[in-house]
């Protein structure tokens, strides 16, 4: 099973959501996303994500770092992604909060593991032109 994330970028910040559960994850930070369902792909189901957790439209693109796996054979994949609308802003429609991160702030958040291994991958993000 694929797990898709979003690098939403804006003005060279990414957007991190910070979790309200389970319990032993909550205040912790991750990328927007969620898991690939049948018959969809990741591109469509990321888009569909980001819909249903911040509520903001988004362009899918290219690849960020490689898979991450995840425990039960899951595989974590990251895309770039950005605002279809400049005017839109994401909200934490089932997270604590939302905010977005520059590349110095990158390693001060209390990042989930599988997220944390991307922050090298998350920074060549952001330090590109």
């Amino acid at each position: 099973m694929v797990i898709v994330g979003a690098a939403l970028v804006r003005n060279g910040q990414v957007l991190a959501q910070q979790r309200a559960w389970p319990a032993d994850h909550a205040g912790q930070w991750e990328l927007p996303g969620g898991r690939v369902e049948d018959g969809e792909s990741d591109e469509a189901a990321l888009a569909r994500e980001c819909l249903e957790e911040l509520d903001v439209a988004v362009t899918v693109a290219g690849r960020v770092g490689d898979d991450v796996p995840l425990p039960n054979g899951k595989l974590l994949r990251i895309y770039a992604a950005s605002l279809v609308s400049a005017e839109d802003e994401p909200r934490a429609v089932e997270h604590k909060d939302v905010r977005w991160v520059s590349s110095a702030e990158l390693s001060g958040l209390d990042w989930l593991p599988a997220d944390r291994v991307l922050l090298p991958a998350l920074h060549a993000l952001l330090s590109s032109p």
